[in-house]
C-alpha cells in the first residue's frame, strides 16, 4: 500500500516531475497525471484541480509550450512540449533535487536512488 506523501514534498517536486515527463515527447495533461500515478506506484497523484493550473504556470514561464490537437472521434486535447528554456530549467532542477535528496539521505541515514 502506498504511503501518503507530504503535501509540501509533492508541491516542491511537481515542476521537476512534469518537466521530466515532457523531456522525451509531448503529452497531454491527463497522460501526464496518469504517468505520475503509475510510475510512482500510486504514491503520487495529481488532481486535475492542481495539475492544470501548474501546466498553465509552466507555460506562462516559457518552460513548456502547449497546442490544441483535434482528432476524429476524439476530444480536443492540449499537448505540451518542453521548450529550450524548459530543458535548461529541468537540468538545473535535477541537479538541485540530487543535492537535496543526498543531503536528506545523509542526515536521515537513508539511501536514495
Amino acid at each position: 500500500m502506498a504511503v501518503a506523501v507530504e503535501h509540501e514534498w509533492k508541491k516542491g517536486s511537481a515542476e521537476l516531475l512534469i518537466l521530466s515527463l515532457l523531456e522525451a515527447q509531448p503529452r497531454h495533461g491527463y497522460e501526464i497525471g496518469r504517468l505520475i500515478d503509475v510510475r510512482s506506484g500510486g504514491t503520487l497523484h495529481f488532481h486535475v484541480a492542481s495539475l492544470y493550473p501548474l501546466l498553465y504556470r509552466l507555460e506562462k514561464r516559457g518552460w513548456i509550450c502547449g497546442r490544441w490537437v483535434e482528432r476524429a472521434n476524439h476530444r480536443r486535447r492540449r499537448y505540451y512540449r518542453l521548450t529550450a528554456e524548459g530543458r535548461q530549467v529541468l537540468g538545473a532542477k535535477r541537479l538541485k533535487w540530487k543535492e537535496f535528496a543526498g543531503a536528506v539521505g545523509r542526515i536521515a541515514g537513508v539511501e536514495h536512488a
